[in-house]
């Protein structure tokens, strides 16, 4: 685990494969639309590891001219099964509540903003977010920086080093260091590369283990 030594002023998340598992649903759209345009179904690793960036940057190189047509398909099939089957990554809720005792806390990534925001009413986690910014929400979708931007604005501050973000592939350490974030990565990143893969400023393991780290952090800046 890298050292990551002082606690940050605020903490903004990814939100698929770090906070929350809604893979199922996002299958069953691509597939619905793969099938709609003749293409080979995707299993659940191949997505795993194929999805990265929103929908609005990624659709046109595989659908071409029609991709707003693969879109609407992709949508509605996610939006009948999303909050079915969305689950909380282990030990998420437990991280979550302790890190929102410290710093304040935003969610930025590349699903719909209007789906980011009920998955994380389904789970009632939305407290504690000041924002939950999502594909859409902004002119550019990560990895650029306006997405880190305004979800720090949310919090009453600006983007730079004491500021992490938290994510668990390659785009989010992208994102952060474009954002001039500390990009720390929660998990193994075994379905982008692996740990060797990635440039990072830190990791985690596990939520756990990030959660014993924060409270470690906080004990620390409050005895200074």
């Amino acid at each position: 685990m890298s050292a990551l030594d002082t606690l940050p002023r605020a903490i903004v998340w990814d939100w698929d494969n770090t906070l929350a598992d809604g893979w199922p649903a996002i299958m069953a759209g691509l597939n619905a639309a793969f099938s709609a345009f003749g293409l080979p179904q995707w299993t659940l690793e191949e997505v795993r590891a194929n999805v990265r960036k929103s929908l609005r940057d990624s659709f046109p190189a595989i659908f071409g001219a029609e991709w707003t047509r693969a879109r609407d398909i992709f949508y509605a099939e996610v939006r009948a099964r999303h909050l079915v089957v969305l689950e909380p990554m282990p030990g998420a809720g437990a991280l979550l509540a302790e890190a929102a005792r410290h710093v304040p806390l935003a969610v930025v990534s590349n699903k719909q903003g209007p789906l980011l925001r009920a998955e994380a009413a389904q789970l009632g986690w939305t407290g504690h977010f000041r924002a939950l910014v999502g594909a859409g929400d902004t002119v550019a979708d990560k990895p650029s920086p306006e997405p880190i931007r305004l979800a720090c604005a949310a919090c009453g501050i600006l983007p730079g080093p004491d500021v992490w973000y938290v994510g668990d592939n390659a785009l989010d350490m992208e994102a952060a260091r474009r954002a001039g974030c500390r990009g720390v990565l929660l998990g193994f990143a075994e379905h982008d590369g692996g740990l060797a893969a990635i440039t990072r400023d830190g990791d985690y393991p596990d939520a756990e283990m990030m959660r014993s780290a924060l409270l470690g952090l906080a004990l620390a800046a409050r005895l200074g």
